[in-house]
């Protein structure tokens, strides 16, 4: 299999996940992905790219959310961009320990970093790349 790179650019607005989704069942059946993978990819993907348009860009339909992809043989590489601030991805509360349990915040971030087998941030948190093994 050659690297097929790609991007998706949407504004902030909640609707567009379906275009996430649909990016991601069209990858599934175009490279056979396993099924073990492409639920990872969803789930991952899914939550990454609600964050950056409701946390990252505030849900300003003004703003984009620009999704960039690279596939080969052995893995593939997801990379969410929003126009937000950032934020301090170096701090998030564990959403597991008992003092945060009733906490909003953070259980996506946690669902990523154990979904991908690497997972990057640049640009103060408003950049996330997700790398999935195939």
């Amino acid at each position: 299999m050659e690297l097929t790179v790609d991007k998706l650019v949407f504004n902030s607005d909640t609707k567009n996940i379906n275009l996430v989704e649909k990016l991601i069942d069209d990858l599934s059946n175009q490279f056979d992905l396993h099924s073990d993978v492409y639920g990872k990819l969803l789930l991952a993907v899914v939550e990454g790219v609600n964050n950056a348009i409701v946390h990252g860009n505030k849900m300003d339909k003004s703003k984009d959310v620009i999704i960039s992809y690279a596939i080969d043989e052995k893995k593939i590489e997801f990379t969410i961009m929003d126009q937000g601030d950032g934020f301090d991805f170096s701090n998030v509360p564990d959403p597991t320990k008992p003092e945060n349990l009733e906490k909003t915040h953070g259980r996506g971030i946690f669902l990523m970093h154990h979904l991908a087998d690497e997972i990057d941030f640049d640009e103060n948190g408003s950049i996330v790349k997700m790398t999935f093994n195939l």
